[in-house]
């Protein structure tokens, strides 16, 4: 047999014998190992000390850990809660009743408005600052209109007011003859005054705190408890 044809069988055998050596080296990795799963377990860190529960026993600990994880929600206070729109005489029987909680200055009582138009305006809406007023002001003054009133206070600061009415007919009427004048951007918008009707708000109020205000307020059936308006 010539050199030539030894050449290959040499390093054939060679390359054979190169990979089985790194196979039992691992350097290739125990394949029959690898797919069994007690094999990579072993290879884990600390592998003796993982304990296989069932999965009953997990459920049980993800209920037992639940309460815990949800009580110091249950303990945040909340940030500020109002009850009810009382009549005067109620309200004060209330604020008793409220007074043996010492609440302080976590506690405030507030007017609700009125439900129901006391009036009605007609207005030009604000123009966004004092020289745009005094702009509008003055294009009324050139179509002949004088009877009006420029808004400093909010919530209309810097509107144009153009009449108050009793009733929205009257405020109606009036619209109609500036419109006739040439004034196309005025509007009516009723107008609601204070009612005798009264909603008290705690603040920074806690889970037993909240507990003993809706039972104060329970005696009180028609009264509502909610989250302060923002």
């Amino acid at each position: 047999m010539g050199r030539t044809v030894l050449k290959p069988i040499f390093w054939t055998l060679l390359a054979a014998n190169v990979a089985l050596f790194a196979y039992g080296q691992g350097y290739l990795g125990h394949f029959s190992e690898a797919e069994r799963e007690p094999a990579r377990l072993k290879n884990q860190l600390n592998a003796g000390k993982l304990t296989p529960i069932s999965a009953a026993k997990a459920n049980a600990a993800a209920a037992a850990a639940a309460p815990q994880a949800s009580a110091p929600a249950e303990d945040r206070p909340t940030a500020c809660l109002e009850i009810g729109s009382f009549q005067l005489a109620d309200a004060r029987r209330f604020e008793t009743r409220v007074a043996a909680l010492e609440m302080g200055d976590r506690q405030s009582r507030r007017n609700v408005p009125g439900q129901e138009a006391s009036s009605y305006m007609v207005h030009i809406p604000p123009q966004g600052s004092k020289e745009g007023a005094d702009k509008k002001a003055a294009e009324l003054r050139a179509l002949g209109i004088s009877n009006f009133f420029v808004m400093p206070e909010p919530p209309l600061r810097w509107g144009i007011s153009l009449g108050v009415f009793k009733t929205e007919a009257a405020a109606q009427t009036q619209l109609a003859a500036l419109n006739k004048q040439g004034v196309h951007s005025a509007r009516i918008a009723p107008r609601f005054g204070g009612s005798k009707l009264l909603a008290y708000q705690f603040r920074d109020v806690s889970t037993e705190t909240r507990s003993a205000l809706e039972k104060i307020a329970a005696g009180f059936p028609e009264q509502e408890i909610r989250s302060c308006a923002k």
